[in-house]
């Protein structure tokens, strides 16, 4: 009986444990207290903006949008691509680029390569028939569908990042569909999901060990390639070997949540951020109205030396689960995983 009495009480402990890391190391107990030098200049009635790209050269803005109903999905998504046309003056008009597409269409992440005038976009799609990668054509405002890329590597596909017309890696944000390790995933900050690079030809991937690898990009100057890793709080750090492996450099701790990874035209780091992941959860399955958008800016100079600053905080109020924030002069783009608008926040001279 008291061997009995013993199990209990190590078991006892270690659910304690594990239910305290989780909500320590998701920010449960953080303060949220609203935080933005300017102003809200429009709200964009667009479901499910998860990403949005600026082209600073020829002055757009594309977003992906899914109407995301939660998760896990209960019903098929359907979604698309739209422009900003960042030329005409506000209030912006999102113009469909995707309407005639195929109908079983959900995208997600998105990158891009320009080449003359041509810019080749791919995008990251959930579909009822499995994940893909979509491969079109941009010139102007004109999109044109190139080809449908599948593979077995495409597990849980999050964000991608473009090289050129043909290679780019993306992330895995799950090893686990379901189950036990799908939950460990999730609560316990398990890291087996990675990063893919796709060659042109082949499938390879490079990194590993990561705790739900989300938002990507590329640092071309420095050939440097940044992960988000929500769940873990940091940004982590690679150089990139010429035959398109990774070598890791560090890990950027955020305190919060990292999402999509944008640049602004001085190469800082722009991302959109959970800085409550309990709540975001519960969000995303329907058990809380609202949940935090944070956006912080890092300036990385070099390994060891960086620093980070808070942009903006709100309470999800204005809006919820923000994912992604592109600068663009004096305005911020911010997405989310399943509001029903986005943000145009400018900011103050």
């Amino acid at each position: 009986m008291r061997l009995l009495k013993r199990i209990a009480l190590v078991l006892l402990a270690l659910i304690l444990i594990f239910v305290a890391h989780v909500v320590i190391s998701t920010g449960f107990f953080r303060s949220i207290k609203p935080q933005f030098d300017g102003r809200i200049l429009q709200k964009i009635a667009l479901p499910g903006a998860e990403d949005i790209m600026v082209s600073r050269m020829d002055s757009f803005a594309i977003i992906s949008s899914t109407n995301r109903q939660g998760f896990p999905k209960s019903e098929k998504e359907k979604g698309g691509l739209f422009l900003i046309d960042l030329k005409q003056e506000p209030p912006f008009v999102p113009i469909p680029l995707t309407n005639t597409f195929k109908e079983d269409f959900a995208p997600h992440g998105i990158s891009w390569f320009k080449k003359d005038s041509t810019y080749q976009l791919h995008a990251i799609s959930h579909t009822s028939e499995g994940h893909t990668i979509e491969v079109f054509e941009l010139l102007e405002q004109n999109l044109k569908h190139i080809e449908t890329i599948k593979h077995s590597t495409l597990i849980s596909p999050n964000d991608l990042v473009s090289v050129d017309e043909k290679r780019f890696y993306f992330t895995n944000d799950h090893a686990y569909e379901k189950g036990v390790g799908r939950l460990m995933e999730d609560y316990g900050g398990l890291g087996v999901s990675n990063v893919i690079y796709f060659d042109g030809t082949n499938f390879k991937e490079v990194a590993k060990g990561i705790s739900y690898a989300n938002g990507i990009n590329i640092d071309r100057k420095r050939n440097l390639l940044f992960v988000a890793s929500p769940r873990k709080f940091q940004v982590k750090v690679y150089s990139i070997n010429t035959d398109g492996t990774l070598a890791f450099v560090e890990n950027i701790d955020c305190g919060t949540g990292v999402d999509n990874i944008e640049f602004d035209e001085d190469g800082n780091l722009w991302i959109g951020c959970h800085p409550n992941l309990l709540r975001f959860s519960a969000y995303a399955k329907g058990n809380k109205k609202t949940t935090p958008s944070e956006i912080i800016k890092i300036d990385y100079r070099r390994k060891g030396d960086y620093s980070i600053e808070q942009i903006y905080m709100e309470d999800g109020n204005e809006m919820s689960g923000s994912t992604v924030a592109a600068t663009f002069d004096k305005l911020i783009f911010v997405g989310n995983v399943m509001d029903d608008a986005f943000l145009v926040l400018e900011r103050n001279p």
